[in-house]
């Protein structure tokens, strides 16, 4: 075994973290006799070499010493091997290859190709593997069927096969993934793949969770083609789930070792434990209504049927994917999502404070749309301060606690003061304070009784230790959204300390909340104009923002915001723009540079260029403004908010835009990816209120500024 695997000279070779050196080893070990061996092994493989999915040089130039373990019977953890080849071909398959079948050239280059073709070679020797005596080998390779194997018709023999000796529910549903894979990569297993699934979601005697993944993956073959009669059928045969599957209660979070707390910051270590946590399945039907709702993409109202028959379950665990579910629908699609926040909201009286944490949790990332479930978020946080008492913030038991604290998070983001109780209490506490500096943002009328509190425990910092800074720059930018001028001193005391020690994102910060205070920040005049000339790519511009903020005259601002539209860095280049947006006519002298800045080639360097054109320029700077702007908007939608409001300020002018505004708000997908739900909704709200001005009979081509 492994023959030829020392000619390779590995070192040539990289993962993720660097040369690939130890892939012999990680090979010998995963059919080492010490279990503890191999699965230190195999979750190193694939960190490194499988990281994330991605495939390398060297994941692909392994793959022949994989398949020599999964292929001889006396490789212990077989099935995890056989499985490690399918993640491997399938992710090789989904990236490495364009829609037309052309392959995709990364830089630098990957294993993608390599590793497909390897693969695809050894179909019949998945065949085999699908019908290994292990009953473990052959159920991990079953999804090779149909990503693998090119002869449609053996493929579809075997899957056929699998099913009628196949009695586990979770099989059933691997083995019917694998027709649709298979369905959908060869045309000419297709017809004769969706009458199979046609037959089977039609059979009563194969039980509801067996025809519902027949149904939803005959509709995954052909989704342009899906009828009236689907969703009803599905919605059915999910009511017939209900005692077919067992209801079982929602384990602990993780058996793992905890994160290292010491000298990291606690929002990492909050993530990485968000991460293990959002990882986990809760019930055996969640990866096919996910395969579902990715069907129906942008069907809204057919999605939110199928979710409240799943909120419906008596499973936990089904609610709480399904609390998920919904809250991907409301964060990815537009629409009406009212009576789904309120099916999402009715979670919160469960006794399960797994699945009402996950509810609130999902009302809290849809703050923007949620506002029909505050009165539900406000009850359950009143209910559990008088069961638990006032300082259940920091209770001991970690669900109630998480449950209390995400459902006042997302009560504060609404900008309900019934939040403030219990974040006082956090504040004035040691327990998970920063959940709550979070959040103060939104609660501009508590500043009062808010300013104080982040005061005291951004003194309390120590900026000497790296590890501070994401709670000082938490700290710093709710004190800017709050503008409370009583703050200036402690944020004056912060930046003087940042600097002290170069932490150039804390001063920053610190830079951008004095520019916040404007001229009730004029005391600290000369510790931000010694900033204006520091090297860092973020301080200076934040400094010349700063200084003009707290009441500099715009001779000694103008000629710093001038250096920085020439400066190379983009980011500087914005920054300059947006101050002298804000300076307006008086900061003509930056027209010219402004000007040659629309030809630039990174969008959003032309967009706030183009704003602080129109904000300095006015009315004959409209037609260069108003090209830039559309033509940014049209190369990257991320833009879009930037680019409508200025088209709000630039009024009747802007009315070439109306077929754009109107091709925005007529797509049913939020953003591109990159677009928020809150930057979204803002977005529909802009574009809505200027296209009515600008459809308005009395609309005017006087320009507004």
């Amino acid at each position: 075994m492994f023959e030829g695997l020392d000619d390779i000279d590995w070192s040539l070779l990289e993962h993720a973290y660097g040369t690939a050196e130890e892939i012999p080893g990680l090979l010998r070990a995963l059919r080492s006799p010490h279990s503890e061996e191999r699965s230190k092994a195999l979750d190193r493989y694939y960190s490194a070499v499988h990281h994330q999915g991605d495939v390398y040089p060297s994941t692909a130039a392994s793959l022949p010493f994989l398949f020599e373990l999964a292929a001889d019977s006396a490789t212990p953890d077989r099935a995890a091997v056989v499985a490690l080849l399918v993640s491997i071909g399938r992710e090789s398959l989904e990236r490495g290859f364009a829609d037309d079948g052309t392959e995709i050239e990364y830089y630098p280059p990957a294993g993608f190709a390599q590793a497909a073709s390897f693969l695809r070679a050894r179909g019949a020797e998945f065949a085999e593997l699908a019908r290994d005596p292990d009953p473990n080998v052959s159920l991990a390779a079953v999804p090779g069927l149909g990503v693998f194997l090119d002869d449609a018709g053996r493929a579809a023999a075997l899957l056929r096969e699998r099913l009628a000796a196949e009695r586990g529910i979770a099989a059933r549903l691997r083995i019917l993934d694998a027709a649709a894979v298979l369905a959908l990569r060869l045309p000419a297993a297709s017809p004769h793949v969706m009458d199979w699934l046609t037959q089977l979601a039609a059979a009563p005697a194969l039980g509801p969770v067996t025809r519902l993944a027949a149904l939803i993956q005959r509709a995954r073959c052909t989704p342009h083609e899906i009828g009236e009669d689907v969703l009803p059928a599905a919605v059915a045969l999910l009511r017939e789930n209900i005692g077919v599957l067992p209801v079982q209660p929602i384990a602990p979070a993780s058996s793992r070792p905890p994160v290292p707390t010491q000298g990291v910051a606690p929002q990492i270590v909050a993530a990485f434990e968000d991460l293990d946590h959002s990882t986990r399945v809760y019930a055996l039907t969640t990866g096919l209504l996910r395969t579902f709702h990715d069907v129906l993409a942008g069907r809204v109202a057919e999605r939110t049927a199928v979710l409240a028959e799943q909120l419906a379950s008596p499973d936990p665990g089904t609610r709480l994917d399904a609390v998920r579910m919904s809250g991907e629908l409301m964060r990815t699609w537009r629409g009406d999502h009212t009576h789904l926040l309120m099916l999402v909201a009715g979670q919160l009286t469960t006794d399960d404070l797994e699945v009402a944490a996950g509810a609130v949790g999902v009302l809290e990332t849809c703050h923007p749309i949620a506002d029909p479930a505050r009165e539900a978020l406000a009850a359950y946080v009143d209910a559990q301060r008088t069961a638990h008492g006032p300082d259940v913030w920091a209770a001991p038991e970690a669900r109630l606690r998480k449950s209390h604290q995400a459902a006042v998070r997302a009560l504060a983001r609404l900008g309900d003061a019934r939040a403030l109780p219990s974040l006082l209490a956090a504040l004035d506490g040691d327990v998970d304070a920063w959940r709550a500096i979070q959040v103060t943002r939104y609660l501009p009328q508590a500043a009062g009784e808010l300013v104080p509190r982040l005061g005291d425990h951004l003194r309390r910092i120590d900026l000497s230790q790296e590890w501070t800074t994401m709670s000082a720059n938490a700290i710093l930018s709710a004190l800017a959204a709050l503008g409370d001028p009583a703050a200036v001193d402690v944020v004056a005391d912060a930046l003087r300390a940042a600097a002290r020690h170069e932490q150039h994102g804390v001063t920053a910060s610190a830079l951008r909340t004095l520019e916040a205070f404007g001229p009730a920040a004029a005391d600290v005049r000369e510790a931000i104009r010694s900033l204006t000339t520091h090297t860092d790519a973020h301080i200076r511009p934040a400094a010349v923002a700063a200084l003009w903020a707290v009441g500099a005259n715009p001779a000694e601002t103008m000629p710093l915001l001038l250096d920085l539209l020439d400066d190379p860095i983009t980011f500087r280049i914005r920054e300059a723009a947006d101050v002298l947006a804000e300076i307006g006519p008086p900061a003509s002298a930056a027209l010219p540079r402004l000007r040659e800045r629309l030809t630039h080639g990174y969008e959003w360097v032309r967009v706030p260029c183009a704003a602080a054109l129109w904000a300095i320029g006015g009315q004959s700077e409209a037609p260069a403004v108003l090209d830039a702007l559309l033509q940014a908007m049209g190369e990257n939608p991320a833009t879009a908010n930037a680019v409508v409001a200025c088209l709000d300020r630039m009024g009747a002018l802007a009315a070439p835009a109306l077929p754009l505004l109107h091709k925005q708000l007529a797509q049913p997908q939020r953003g591109n990816g990159f677009q928020t739900l809150e930057n979204d909704e803002e977005l529909q709200r802009l574009a809505s209120t200027l296209i009515s001005r600008l459809d308005s009979p009395t609309s005017t081509p006087a320009a507004r500024r």
